[in-house]
């Protein structure tokens, strides 16, 4: 029986994860990737970090390179996009007009950045950050700005927000929530992130919204929910992204946060599979949850292929993230929602320390800021046994490594 031919609709870690996967696998099937951007597939998470901040090429962005498609045999379609699919047919059909026939089709289309619902929020210099064409408009704009304002304190906003501080520019961020990266990590690291931001000259508003952006035909003032007016050269929307399911739930798949799949990665349609940041997929103890990290793209890319290659297992992956601000590198194993207790190892005043999640005696999470060891030594231990306990974490003469 030959091997079906594979049709992945995006570009991400978790598509040309997967193309690499099954040529390493010697599937011996077609792989077609549809790409709606133009140019090579690319990393997004250096974006509003390393590369906005200079420090990182477009060679070094591409997550392989020109010579790995034609090597590989993976077909690549750039600048088109997938706008219907027809599941009897076992096809998709692009914006081109081009019908793409498919074996099996995986559903990596990714995510798109929330919009602002308030007046102005269509005027010039409202930009957003998550596209490669986006990012290179910002870094041209960074050396003529004095201020700017940044509405979302999550991890796309604190960084940029240091790359901008790092440059001399007044930086302002407006955060709805009391704290920053209030669903990311626990209040004792969001507490010291908002000391360091504001430490680099970043004014920091918490528990306020944006009521409108003014300006005449270009952005020059943000009037917040509780009435500042805070001028500005340019405002950057960060507040989160959703999940691109449209081209799912038009085919009559099951969407809800995200594309639903099972632990194999599979929608209700046999044919169909979804990974990455669309992906809504079954995690023992938090339900059905959808991850946006790199961690999570290529995992569930390798396990997905795995699957086609004949070896399934339920993806059950540790989580783990990352956050590069200024010279402060966040690094989270695990996830911390509803944690109850935490304990500190090392000292928050020299800027290195780690923040252990317990649920009563069971650890959920581990945040480590500049502990790159206690962040290896967490993954293993979070996605192995023996646990920790709370008492073990806050001893400081407790070998991380004799657990790990």
């Amino acid at each position: 029986m030959s091997a079906p031919d594979v049709v992945v609709v995006g570009a991400g870690h978790a598509a040309i994860q997967l193309a690499a996967s099954l040529r390493q696998g010697r599937y011996e099937g077609s792989i077609t990737v549809i790409n709606d951007e133009a140019g090579l597939p690319y990393q997004r998470p250096p974006l509003s970090k390393a590369y906005l901040g200079g420090h990182m090429d477009d060679a070094a962005l591409a997550l392989r390179p020109t010579s790995f498609y034609a090597a590989q045999n993976v077909g690549l379609i750039e600048h088109d996009a997938a706008v219907s699919i027809d599941r009897a047919r076992h096809s998709i059909t692009l914006a081109s007009g081009a019908i793409i026939p498919y074996g099996h089709l995986v559903l990596a289309t990714g995510a798109a950045n929330r919009t602002l619902p308030v007046p102005g929020a269509a005027l010039s210099g409202v930009v957003g950050l998550r596209s490669l064409a986006e990012t290179k408009a910002l870094k041209a704009l960074l050396p003529g700005l004095k201020r700017v304002v940044v509405i979302g304190a999550g991890f796309i906003g604190l960084e940029f927000a240091a790359v901008a501080a790092e440059r001399g520019i007044a930086v302002t961020v407006i955060e709805a929530a009391p704290r920053p990266l209030m669903r990311g990590v626990s209040a004792v690291m969001s507490d010291h992130l908002a000391r360091a931001h504001r430490g680099w000259g970043t004014t920091l508003l918490t528990s306020t919204g944006v009521k409108a952006i003014h300006g005449t035909g270009r952005a020059e003032a943000v009037e917040t929910a509780d009435g500042q007016i805070i001028a500005t050269d340019l405002v950057l929307v960060a507040i989160g992204v959703i999940s691109n399911t449209g081209l799912a739930a038009a085919a009559g798949l099951k969407t809800s946060n995200g594309i639903e799949v099972d632990a194999l990665l599979r929608t209700e349609d046999p044919a169909i599979s979804a990974v990455g940041d669309c992906a809504a997929f079954p995690l023992a103890g938090s339900g059905l949850i959808r991850l946006e990290s790199v961690q999570n793209a290529s995992d569930q890319a390798r396990a997905l292929a795995d699957r086609l290659l004949g070896k399934p297992a339920p993806y059950a992956k540790l989580p783990w993230f990352w956050s590069d601000q200024a010279a402060l590198k966040l690094q989270i194993a695990g996830l911390s929602g509803g944690h109850d207790h935490t304990v500190l190892r090392g000292d928050p005043a020299a800027g290195a320390f780690s923040v252990f999640c317990f649920k009563g005696e069971t650890l959920l999470a581990v945040e480590s800021l500049n502990r790159a060891s206690d962040h290896m030594a967490a993954r293993r231990f979070l996605a192995g046994t023996p646990g920790i306990t709370r008492a073990q974490a806050a001893d400081p003469s407790f070998d991380l490594r004799s657990v790990a």
